[in-house]
Order: structure tokens, then C-alpha cells, then sequence
């Protein structure tokens, strides 16, 4: 399968730079996969299409200001017990740091740097007096692992201290708050990029899904930069998936496990609890592929590739946005919709319509 079959022309215009205020009342497309069909809508109408006893999961996983700017600095400098250098520093670099995730070893984390040429093993480098890392090891891939002197609570406490709001390249301006780069349900931080189909909620949205019967849970996918990469390789089947640390909780394995048991919907909202809840349903026990409808409580990494052909075991509809072209996503959604060709016509008519795309955009829903 070519990547090149997952791409589409998008007008720079209909890239979305903030969100519609209210949230709720951006566009939405409803995109019927059994008969090909097509409507407008607003996002508020998704009350007119979920149903009583639909089981609505989202990701609740909070972004934190993930993007660093600091300089270079050797080791030859002593430092007192925080951390504080006891001279003034020489010949410093500006360098960014963007903070992916945390390693298994206490306060190693992996991240990217730019301009990744003037980092090197042996430096150090100083974000704030009180904050900073010594670079480790370069690997090939481009990615560094460096050394925080904290644990990863305290280093997410800093980076919003000191730290910019990671929003995607194609997003001019930084917002000034970051809760403008937040759902409104946000509530365990470890993203460095926001599962974005959450944006168009808002809390009197959520009531009136609550008063119509539909019912809720939550699961936590920490997005890495991945998610939004472009696939680079020529063929689908060659690319490498990142790794994303997931957690599903008891609660929500039972309310996801009755309603399949029932027979009624789950609907996923944004490609991250997708994953979430399809890579748990392919893993049985210690590790074994299963073809079980069922899930269980899981705590750890998760690198599932979803694409065309691939057999949806949990989700029966999902909650996304409009996606780059030739990344994992638009392929995860071409392989939901069941017909690439039918999906990259519906982007077709989504630009035709002038809808507004990637993360601040508009939604679709798929069922």
C-alpha cells in the first residue's frame, strides 16, 4: 500500500489557527460509512445523533508546556546543590528543547533539540537557575536522551513554569493561555500534543448528552509527536509506529466490556482513544493477539498501527478532526470508514465547503 494514496491538496487558508468561540459551534460533517452519505452540520447537532445508551469515551490526558528554550553550558561549571552555576556563564547558544516523555530511569526523558548540530553529549542545558538537563546519548533517529535532576512531576511543574505551549508548526501564534490548547475534561498531564477531536466539547454540551441518556468514560493516552508526523516511508506497511503510554481504568473497562455485552454503541472520541481501545482488545493475555469484542485494565505502552483492512473490535463510531495528509491518522480513519477513496472524498467536499482543518478545525463524525 503506497502513502502517496493518502494524500490530498489543502489551501493554507482552511488551516485553522484558534478555535471557534464557543467551541461547540464549529462544523461538523457526519459521515455515514454503510451508505456513502454525507451532511453538514454543527458540532452542537451531535446531540441529534448520539443515542440513549451510547457509551461516549474520550481521552483525558492534559497537555503540559512542553516546549523549552534554553542555552548550552559544560560541565567544567560547578554548581551548587539546586542546581545554581557558582560563575557567570561563557559562550552560550541558544537551543530548543521540545520534552517527549520520560524514560523508565528516574529523570531521563527523551526529547528533541534544535538545532540539534550544537547539542552534544557532555553539555548542559540551563532553561532557568533552578532548571535544567545534561545531554546523554544522540541516537540516530535524531532523538536525545538527556537528564533532569528532578522527577517527571516536578519537570512538567517547571516546564509550565518556564516552558511554551507545544502547539503544532502549523500554528502561527502561541495562544496565551494554554488552556486554549486543552479539552475542557483535561485532567491528567503527559501530552506534548492535545487529542484535538476533545476541542469542540464544552460543559453545557456534556450536560446535554448527560440528560439525553448517553453515557461517559475515560481513558488516558499521553499523544507523543509522533501522532502527527507525516509518514515518510514509500510503503504503509514500512513504517515504524511510536509508542504511547496508555491507561484504562477498571471503571472504564467495565462500562466499555457491559455496553458491547448489550449491544449498544461505543463511540470513540479522536483517533488517541481509538488506539487506546483497540490496541488494549488486541492484546490478550501476555501479549497474545485475541480476537476477543472484550478489554481489560491496562497500564503501559502501546504502538498499534491501524490501517485499511484492519478489524475494528471495539469502536463502533468515532469523533475526529481533518488530518494531514499521508499521516497515521488519515489512515486510521480511511481504514474506519472502510473505503480510502470514499474518506479522501470526503476531504475533497470538506475543502470544496471551505471546513477548517488540523487541530483548532472542525469535526467529523463517522458511524
Amino acid at each position: 500500500m503506497l502513502t502517496s494514496n493518502f494524500n490530498y491538496n489543502l489551501p493554507q487558508e482552511l488551516i485553522a489557527q484558534k478555535p471557534i468561540d464557543p467551541r461547540d459551534h464549529s462544523r461538523l460533517m457526519i459521515v455515514n460509512k454503510q451508505d456513502k452519505m454525507i451532511n453538514r452540520r454543527h458540532f452542537y447537532d451531535i446531540v441529534d445523533y448520539l443515542q440513549k445508551g451510547d457509551l461516549l469515551v474520550w481521552n483525558n490526558s492534559k497537555v503540559f508546556k512542553a516546549r523549552l528554550f534554553g542555552r548550552l553550558e559544560s560541565r567544567d561549571i560547578d554548581v551548587d546543590k539546586d542546581g545554581v552555576p557558582d560563575k557567570p556563564l561563557l559562550k552560550q547558544q541558544e537551543v530548543e528543547i521540545f520534552l517527549v516523555r520520560p524514560m523508565e530511569n528516574e529523570g531521563v526523558w527523551k526529547v528533541l533539540g534544535k538545532p540539534g548540530k550544537r547539542i552534544k553529549p557532555g553539555m548542559n542545558v540551563r532553561f532557568a537557575e533552578d532548571f535544567f538537563c545534561a545531554v546523554i546519548i544522540k541516537e540516530r533517529s535524531g532523538e536525545i536522551l538527556v537528564q533532569f535532576f528532578d522527577d517527571a512531576e516536578t519537570v512538567r511543574m517547571k516546564a509550565n513554569k518556564y516552558g511554551h505551549i507545544p502547539v503544532p508548526p502549523y500554528v502561527k501564534d502561541e495562544p496565551d493561555q494554554l488552556e486554549t490548547y486543552q479539552t475542557v475534561y483535561a485532567e491528567h498531564e503527559g501530552s506534548v500534543a492535545a487529542p484535538t477531536a476533545g476541542f469542540h466539547f464544552t460543559p453545557g454540551l456534556i450536560q446535554k448528552l448527560k440528560d439525553k441518556g448517553v453515557e461517559f468514560a475515560e481513558v488516558t493516552l499521553h499523544v507523543g509527536l509522533g501522532t502527527f508526523l507525516p509518514v515518510k516511508s514509500e510503503r504503509v506497511e514500512d513504517h515504524t509506529m511510536h509508542s504511547e503510554w496508555v491507561e484504562v481504568s477498571k471503571d472504564c473497562v467495565e462500562k466499555i466490556n457491559c455496553a458491547k455485552s448489550e449491544g449498544r454503541r461505543v463511540v470513540a472520541v479522536g483517533t488517541t482513544t481509538v488506539r487506546t481501545l483497540e490496541g488494549i482488545a488486541c492484546l490478550g493475555d501476555e501479549g497474545r493477539r485475541t480476537k476477543d469484542r472484550r478489554i481489560r485494565t491496562y497500564s503501559g505502552d502501546i504502538n498499534i498501527f491501524i490501517t485499511p483492512g484492519f478489524e475494528f473490535k471495539i469502536v463502533d463510531a468515532m469523533i475526529t478532526n481533518f488530518h494531514l495528509p499521508k499521516s497515521t491518522l488519515l489512515i486510521l480513519v480511511s481504514a474506519f470508514a472502510g473505503d480510502r477513496g470514499f474518506m479522501l472524498d470526503c476531504y475533497k467536499w470538506a475543502v470544496e465547503e471551505k471546513y477548517r482543518f488540523y487541530s483548532f478545525g472542525d469535526a467529523m463524525f463517522i458511524t
